[in-house]
């Protein structure tokens, strides 16, 4: 792998791998630090780079792996998650909606973090990034069927706190 090659295969992935890695350290300096230590093994590994099969999915893993490294070797600070801007504004957004829409997103994340460490991942690679079933069993090396159950759990927990949140109050 070359410069160029770098350029158009690897950089155009450092938001998506930001993302990744801010959802499991939950830090947005230690996020950057994770990406960065990614691009450098991307780069460092360019010789073997010809061999992998999907560098998208190679790369989600190294972030990964890099941010559990992180978040094990020492404490992170949580910090508010769901800081992704939504193209939702419309000019008739009053204070009120502008405050309960915020409301709702804050109670949104709090319960995607309240889910166990591999349903958070896989609904955030699924639902948030997108990726195939098969793209995101190959990040987290785990079985496909695995992948899909996961996400079930997931989604069903989320819409059973939501449910349950609104049928009874806070």
């Amino acid at each position: 792998m070359d410069v160029a090659q770098f350029k158009t295969d690897v950089l155009p992935l450092k938001n998506k791998l930001y993302r990744f890695a801010f959802n499991i350290v939950k830090d947005e300096e230690l996020a950057k630090d994770v990406v960065q230590e990614c691009m450098i093994k991307v780069w460092e590994k360019r010789d073997e780079v010809k061999h992998i099969n999907n560098l998208e999915a190679w790369c989600m893993q190294v972030t990964r792996n890099k941010a559990l490294d992180k978040l094990r070797s020492k404490h992170v600070k949580k910090t508010d998650l769901f800081e992704v801007e939504f193209d939702t504004r419309k000019e008739k957004d009053t204070p009120v909606v502008l405050t309960e829409r915020n409301e709702i997103m804050n109670r949104i994340q709090f319960l995607i973090d309240a889910l166990p460490s591999r349903q958070r991942e896989v609904m955030q690679l699924r639902d948030i990034e997108g990726y195939s079933y098969k793209e995101i069993a190959d990040m987290l090396e785990i079985d496909i069927n695995l992948v899909k159950t996961n996400l079930f759990r997931a989604r069903r927990k989320l819409k059973e706190s939501l449910i349950k949140e609104n049928a009874y109050g806070l």
